[in-house]
């Protein structure tokens, strides 16, 4: 605990980064409870950051002017607050679902965690030229291609699990491993990325990070603990994740990363001069990097989360 009585993983200045937590820590739904969250994520995460962060904490200009890098951030997070929205009314029929006190506070705060990062995402837009009045068109123009391509899918795979088959476990891997742990390594790219060009952005993925977390740990704990007391259910669990990840494989997802990174590499040949010699991760300047690069070392972040996390839960067998 920090000397202000926050968890050091739900504190701004001593939580890991989202890779290092997800890969290290150990958190579970009866510590994560409902007075875990009140005291940790109000007093801690969000302590001066309602709207993720600081009000002294804003774009550069070259981020708010039309340009490659505006369109960049907008298109992301656009798209950002359709998933979050949508993950929010997924979450829903997580809550009703619980089969315990635990795993039903812990899911309600998820439940607010998401909802808060569709809003904040939302929020950085007014700050890079939305109008108010615009807001929702504006997202719609941005993301709703991707929306119908990519979302839509994936969100129809979780209804139908949790809507549909009433199943809370299956609903749990969904979640954890096919949703938030591939685009979890994406949002700690992303903070990288946007760190000069944009503090706002970038700590406001550092906020949904820290959030992330503690949805990663827990749900991987629920499945472990699932599975340690029912062996018997890992077959019906994998064919789950096989048939996720042959969904995965059929989104254009390759296709929307290539297309937003592109864009932020006119960003870089326009103004790198102001990135100097911030490292995109050790050892290797953000402006010496390419779109592809930058794509495979997420790939790269990815896929070592899902290694280290499907075998914590005796997954093993699907890496």
């Amino acid at each position: 605990m920090t000397s202000s009585n926050i968890p050091s993983e739900a504190d701004w200045e001593q939580a890991p980064s989202l890779m290092d937590g997800a890969l290290s820590l150990e958190l579970s739904a009866a510590t994560c409870d409902l007075a875990y969250w009140l005291r940790s994520v109000p007093q801690g995460t969000l302590r001066g950051r309602i709207l993720g962060h600081a009000d002294d904490v804003q774009p550069l200009d070259v981020v708010r002017q039309e340009g490659p890098l505006n369109a960049a951030i907008k298109q992301e997070l656009a798209f950002r607050s359709i998933a979050e929205e949508k993950a929010t009314r997924a979450i829903g029929y997580m809550v009703a679902l619980a089969p315990d006190n635990d795993s039903m506070e812990f899911y309600s705060t998820q439940l607010i965690d998401e909802a808060r990062h569709a809003m904040v995402f939302r929020s950085h837009l007014l700050q890079l030229g939305t109008s108010p009045d615009d807001l929702l068109a504006e997202v719609d123009r941005l993301a709703a291609e991707d929306r119908d391509s990519i979302l839509v899918p994936l969100e129809n795979f979780g209804l139908r699990v949790l809507r549909d088959e009433q199943d809370f476990i299956g609903g749990v891997l969904v979640l954890t491993v096919l949703v938030e742990g591939v685009l979890a390594p994406a949002a700690e790219l992303s903070e990288r990325k946007w760190r000069v060009f944009d503090p706002a952005a970038a700590d406001i993925e550092r906020g949904a990070g820290i959030d992330e977390i503690r949805h990663l740990t827990v749900g991987s704990s629920i499945l472990r603990e699932h599975l340690l007391k029912h062996p018997e259910d890992k077959p019906r669990l994998l064919e789950l994740m096989a048939e996720g990840y042959e969904l995965w494989g059929r989104l254009p997802t390759t296709e929307q990363v290539l297309r937003r990174e592109t864009l932020f590499q006119k960003g870089i040949d326009e103004h790198g001069h102001l990135l100097g010699d911030y490292e995109a991760w050790p050892g290797r300047r953000l402006v010496d990097t390419t779109p592809e690069e930058r794509m495979e070392t997420g790939r790269a972040w990815a896929d070592k989360m899902q290694h280290t996390r499907l075998a914590y839960m005796g997954l093993e067998e699907a890496i």
